[in-house]
């Protein structure tokens, strides 16, 4: 079974979302790295520009298959995890940790209550 940690929010996309202070950590799921299989290469946002919710933020590459990640909330892109460029396998290895994907100012924290939380999303997982 994959891991889903109880402090973060979920989308049915599998992207997770730990947020904090207004700023909001997304990255991709536990479930989400084993069906890509090895990611070979991430390409991410732009620092500085902004996204509204849904929209596609950043591609995986993995040996398998290229997919898209989608903004969980609107808002700003204020930072990105660089060591994915030359370390893409973080991803696969610390999906919550060390392979998070990028940073987020948030517009509306309303859009929060749309995520899910880890019970719902472990129901989907099911």
């Amino acid at each position: 079974m994959a891991e889903v940690r109880e402090d973060l929010l979920y989308t049915e996309t599998h992207e997770w979302v730990l947020q904090k202070n207004g700023v909001v950590r997304v990255g991709i799921t536990d479930y989400a790295q084993e069906h890509l299989t090895d990611v070979v290469y991430v390409e991410l946002p732009e620092v500085g520009k902004k996204f509204k919710k849904g929209d596609e933020i950043a591609t995986i590459e993995s040996v398998k298959s290229v997919s898209e990640v989608y903004s969980p909330i609107s808002g700003e892109v204020t930072a990105i995890n660089e060591r994915l460029e030359n370390e893409p396998e973080l991803i696969n290895q610390s999906p919550y940790d060390d392979g998070w994907l990028f940073e987020m100012k948030m517009e509306n924290e309303g859009e929060l209550d749309g995520l899910l939380p880890p019970s719902a999303y472990k129901k989907i997982l099911e």
